[in-house]
């Protein structure tokens, strides 16, 4: 019973894949056809353990029973199982580092307390700009030998609490980081976080948690593995967080003043000697500012009364340093807090051609920091300051307009990656009409540019929200389809997604884009298991289709539906959705908008069905018959492969292996052309069963 109930929940957290939702559906036909009615599908560890109970008890007294589902174990022995990998995530810490000996004493003492359950965790805090990122990284660099199974680090920022990356997302990041592929991290909070702690039990490795805001943030990745120790970095302790408290301040003046030396050189502080006491008093020994005042010790002016920290005085000294043009375009670039900044982006905001000078002259006054793509980011800091000068010198209205030129850019880029991404596949924004695909040298390149792309993505979404500009919002969330069918990354869009459904309901409601709108929220929400919730999206979807009078859509959308089903092994209730799908394309005449999609849709709604047919492998075979001979008509290698697949499945519920054996020799085949490694176990079962 246990190993059931493992491969079970194994399975259950691997349905972000292709082979998992596949193993899931196949244990629900197997369920299905064991007591003869349709059960339906665990939800949760308790209902999971009382199946496999169940499972378990038929199996012991019906031996064909105990063959499938023996063979169905160990084709899915492996699931979840990944090759781990020694992350070193930490980013270069700096040349000259001074002093910070206490700090340094404090994380040391908390690394090396014996583990006695309770994790190891210390909390470096102080203002911005003193320094507790840079301390952080530091101790990591210094003492890499003590975690010989690596360093991880996160940067929690985000432009404010309520756009901070989730939990959810940080533990896909991490997970990542760790050597899971990204078709096999878990759907949900739970199992991901079971998945992390599984993968962190038996390393000894540092965790660097960045620019945090909050206990909240902290608590999910927060681990009492023996060999963990967890550093977070914030601007001040965090309550609710049960951590070592080590407070950064300013540097002493000798140790300033050795800061100092070190990034100018001897000659040029000598040569400040007159100027050196009104600096360091004007830097107040914060790092940051002890930096961005060393080219420049000459020309430092007096310490002003009243005036804000050592830190945001540096910003303003090096603000006034920037030629006009670097100073609108530090000002335009900082309204909203894109996650990096390119020349690209840089210029449509700001109107200027020569971007990628201008970009550098802020990194050289210290007001943009390089990231390891070659593009900028914005300290908060810094960000606040630009915000403000922009709110004060160029006013709302052109503030708005630069902002929406820097949303239009990267809606004009998504579309036409998207395009390379999925060419095949029907749109509604009329950019893709204009502008065409993207030059990329395959699919696989445009994906991994949106990819690279995602964070401004998500806050373009964000801003056009803000501004109103509900139909950008839109345009850009239809963009974002071949992130959400490929990449897997449905967390990460889900915020995307409901703004999309928001904005279509003020902007176009009742038409196909709300249609499209509503399915794309309901295939994240299918994809994170909040099934109630998706059925609702879809039956949203399919009224506004209806309304809109967009036959393709609507039935889109019914099909949807019957995919959910079969994830909720509700097989009736999808071959149903099947039929009334494949109803509504037959209504598309010739001519009208979809019909030429509506052979590849029917071929596929046959495949569905011929899934759905559990308890009737006949029937089932017949449907599956059909779809397959469509597929290979067309040259659908992969599509060919997976009917294959379900054929066999069926064949082997009739008690046919010998014709099982043939179409999964087929199907290896195929999904080994197509370096689909993911499938194979589970054809490797199929195959064992048809030849036992």
């Amino acid at each position: 019973m246990s190993a059931v109930t493992v491969a079970l929940g194994a399975v259950g957290a691997s349905m972000a894949n292709e082979a998992g939702r596949w193993a899931w559906e196949s244990v629900g036909g197997l369920t299905r056809r064991a007591f003869g009615r349709e059960v339906p599908a665990p939800t949760g560890a308790a209902e999971r353990e009382l199946l496999a109970g169940r499972l378990t008890a038929r199996a012991a007294i019906d031996p064909a029973f105990a063959l499938e589902l023996s063979a169905w174990l160990n084709g899915n022995a492996g699931a979840g199982a990944y090759r781990p990998v020694v992350p070193m995530a930490l980013p270069a810490s700096v040349r000259f580092f001074t002093d910070r000996r206490e700090p340094l004493k404090q994380l040391d003492q908390e690394a090396d307390r014996k583990a006695d359950g309770r994790p190891r965790i210390a909390v470096l805090h102080g203002p911005e700009g003193i320094g507790t990122s840079a301390l952080a990284v530091h101790w990591g660099a210094r003492e890499v030998r003590r975690f010989p199974d690596g360093q991880l680090y996160l940067d929690l920022r985000g432009g404010a609490l309520g756009t901070s990356p989730t939990p959810t997302a940080l533990l896909r990041r991490l997970l990542l980081d760790l050597g899971m592929p990204a078709d096999s991290i878990p759907l949900g909070l739970d199992d991901r976080l079971t998945a992390y702690r599984t993968a962190l039990a038996a390393r000894r490795l540092l965790l660097v948690l960045d620019h945090a805001q909050s206990a909240a943030q902290v608590l999910p990745l927060v681990t009492s593995a023996p060999g963990v120790f967890t550093v977070v970095v914030a601007r001040r302790p965090l309550t609710g967080l049960d951590a070592v408290g080590v407070p950064v301040g300013p540097l002493s003046g000798k140790d300033a003043t050795r800061l100092l030396t070190e990034l100018a050189g001897r000659q040029a502080v000598g040569a400040a000697k007159a100027t050196l006491p009104a600096v360091l008093a004007r830097c107040a020994g914060s790092p940051f500012a002890l930096r961005a005042a060393a080219p420049y010790l000459a020309t430092v002016p007096a310490p002003r009364v009243g005036e804000a920290d050592a830190a945001q005085v540096a910003v303003e000294d090096a603000y006034g340093r920037l030629s006009p043009e670097a100073a609108r375009l530090y000002r335009l670039c900082g309204l909203r807090p894109w996650a990096a900044i390119g020349p690209e982006l840089a210029g449509a905001i700001s109107g200027f051609t020569n971007s990628d000078e201008l970009l550098a002259e802020l990194a050289e006054q210290r007001l943009l920091e390089p990231q390891r793509d070659g593009r900028y980011r914005y300290r908060p800091m810094v960000r606040a300051h630009a915000e403000q000068a922009a709110v004060r010198q160029d006013g709302l209205a052109a503030g708005m307009a630069a902002v929406r030129r820097g949303v239009e850019s990267l809606l004009h880029f998504a579309v036409r990656a998207d395009y390379a991404a999925l060419p095949h596949r029907w749109q509604l924004g009329p950019l893709y009409r204009e502008l065409g695909p993207g030059e990329y040298e395959s699919p696989g390149a445009a994906l991994a540019a949106l990819g690279g792309e995602l964070g401004n993505l998500l806050e373009a979404v964000r801003a056009a929200e803000e501004c109103e500009l509900y139909d950008l919002v839109c345009q850009l969330v239809e963009a974002l389809w071949a992130l959400q069918l490929k990449a897997a990354g449905h967390d990460l869009l889900l915020p995307a997604l409901r703004a999309g459904v928001r904005s279509v309901e003020k902007y176009a409601p009742g038409t196909d884009l709300a249609g499209r709108m509503h399915t794309q929220l309901s295939f994240a929400l299918v994809e994170s298991k909040k099934y109630d919730e998706a059925e609702t999206e879809l039956m949203a979807a399919a009224e506004a289709d209806r309304q809109a009078g967009h036959l393709r859509g609507q039935a889109t959308a019914v099909e949807s539906l019957g995919l959910m089903r079969l994830r909720q092994w509700r097989f009736t209730e999808a071959y149903g959705c099947f039929e009334e799908a494949d109803r509504l394309l037959g209504g598309i005449a010739e001519g009208e908008r979809g019909h030429a999609d509506v052979p590849r849709a029917r071929a596929l709604l046959r495949r569905h069905r011929g899934r759905a047919l559990v308890s009737e492998p006949a029937r089932a075979v017949e449907q599956l018959e059909l779809a397959l001979a469509w597929f290979r008509e067309h040259g659908d290698d992969y599509n060919t492969a997976r009917t294959l697949t379900n054929l066999a499945e069926a064949r082997l519920a009739q008690g046919r292996p010998a014709e099982a054996a043939v179409v999964i020799e087929e199907a290896l085949v195929l999904l080994g052309r197509e370096n689909a490694a993911l499938h194979l176990p589970f054809l490797h079962a199929l195959r064992e069963r048809a030849n036992g």
